[in-house]
């Protein structure tokens, strides 16, 4: 048996931009709600109240579907899943099938990703409509170590869309660049904020080699995703190695940890009966909404890459790497065109902005309010009248970011690059004087010039110009070599 690993997802997705629930009148923003607020007898499936659809929410599962390519349904049939868990306060979820003569929103349908420079399709399976579940709160913030779990039924019902994939990922890298393309297409579409908290959520299901089929719950980001699955290939794989058998059940990621535990056996679909909700009539989608729908598309990422690496000189890295997340892509765009320079603005937010985001684990948002479009256009300025060097510039970044330091207030400091000539040849003699070694060295081998300027930077601490330094330092040693 082979060890091939065969990967499909799940992504459940708030649809964000709508303001209430997807059956009642309940507002759909429950974060930050005193728990058990944000409720009401339709959500909480008490007896007696009958559910109304919220039609936004089929606008919006349409536009998504234009863009994924697939094929919407003359109609749509909401139905009951039934499963017993404490999150579910009607112990069954309205949702959708396509299967048994049900019919989903749509069908099919394709997202291309990029992965090492090779272009991957990704099959769509189904596209549903249908309502979130509460939340489970364990008091030590994780299902291990915690005594007892609460109930918070603030985000049931919300309006969810189901994205079902086939299983065509074959490599944990591979599933986190679909969802973070998938993420970034829902945001053009203004269908949902995906760094809201649980706003985006991957349910995966992984099996090597023809082996049982384990399903991993509730990742909450494109990050966490590969980190689960790489987790859990190891996981079975070890298993098999020492001669167990993989079995067949639902497991869930534990981020903190970095490990996925078990949680249930995995249901078999039989077991969730579905059948057509009788409180719910088949709701037809008609040509005119779809036609309506098309016509009001926005810009998609593909698209919007193509542009800007055209008309602002970026290159298609640059652009692909911007638009997987739209608010950092206006930004670029927005601070281009107040200030100019886009080549040296693409390289800032890329190269560097998203790279302490990452490492300091600091929201986007936060990051664009210390990195902000006028702040930006200072940097850019200062690197043009030669105040500040490009390395110096990067350390610009890094306080902003991780300390939300203005640009103003580190020129006022002092923190600038040093141009003047007669500083630099002070310096670079002290460096020619501690060094007599590696002046050596650069005499026989212009290479190891490298090792000279390094040390006026570190002196300087990465103020000097590095250009001019060069001029210095090539200039001293012709001066030494005639000697």
């Amino acid at each position: 048996m082979s060890d091939e690993v065969v990967i499909g997802l799940e992504v459940h997705v708030q649809i964000t931009s709508l303001r209430t629930k997807l059956f009642c009148g309940c507002s759909s923003n429950y974060r930050d709600r005193p728990p058990n607020t944000n409720v009401c007898p339709v959500c909480l499936g008490l007896p007696g109240v009958l559910p109304v659809l919220n039609e936004k929410a089929i606008e919006k599962a349409v536009a998504v579907a234009l863009a994924l390519n697939s094929k919407i349904s003359e109609k749509i049939v909401f139905v009951r899943k039934h499963y017993f868990y404490p999150d579910l306060p009607k112990n069954y979820q309205i949702s959708q099938y396509d299967r048994y003569g049900l019919v989903p929103v749509a069908t099919g349908g394709r997202v291309v990703i990029d992965v090492g420079g090779l272009s991957k399709t990704v099959r769509i399976r189904r596209i549903n409509i249908e309502e979130d579940t509460g939340r489970i709160v364990y008091p030590e913030k994780t299902v291990l170590g915690s005594k007892y779990a609460l109930i918070d039924y603030n985000r049931a019902g919300v309006a969810l869309l189901e994205i079902v994939t086939e299983p065509d990922f074959r490599s944990p890298r591979e599933a986190r660049i679909f969802l973070e393309k998938l993420a970034s297409i829902l945001e053009h579409l203004d269908v949902a904020d995906t760094s809201l908290e649980g706003a985006m959520r991957a349910d995966a299901n992984i099996s090597i080699g023809g082996r049982a089929r384990v399903e991993i719950k509730n990742i909450g980001s494109p990050r966490d995703l590969e980190k689960a699955l790489s987790y859990e290939i190891t996981r079975q794989l070890n298993i098999v190695k020492s001669g167990g058998t993989i079995e067949r059940e639902t497991r869930h990621w534990i981020k903190e940890r970095g490990m996925t535990v078990p949680s249930r056996a995995k249901e078999l679909e039989g077991e969730y009966r579905y059948f057509p909700d009788p409180d719910l009539p088949p709701i037809p989608i008609s040509k005119e909404l779809i036609e309506r729908v098309a016509s009001s598309l926005p810009e998609l990422p593909d698209s919007r890459a193509k542009r800007i690496a055209k008309e602002y000189g970026i290159g298609d890295y640059m652009a692909s790497v911007l638009v997987l997340n739209k608010r950092l892509c206006d930004h670029f765009e927005h601070t281009a065109r107040t200030c100019g320079n886009p080549k040296l603005i693409s390289s800032i937010l890329v190269n560097e902005f998203l790279r302490w985001l990452d490492e300091a684990d600091i929201p986007l948002s936060t990051g664009i309010l210390r990195l902000s479009a006028d702040r930006l256009c200072k940097l850019v300025q200062y690197f043009e009248k030669g105040i500040v060097s490009i390395k110096l510039l990067k350390e610009y970044v890094r306080l902003a970011v991780l300390e939300d330091k203005d640009p103003d207030d580190l020129v006022r400091q002092g923190i600038t690059t040093i141009g003047e000539e007669e500083e630099l040849e002070r310096i670079v003699t002290e460096v020619f004087e501690e060094n007599p070694k590696a002046v050596s060295d650069a005499l026989r081998d212009p290479k190891a010039i490298n090792f000279l300027v390094g040390q006026v930077m570190r002196k300087t601490k990465g103020r000097a110009d590095p250009k001019i330094v060069n001029e210095i330092i090539r200039k001293r040693l012709v001066e030494y070599g005639s000697k």
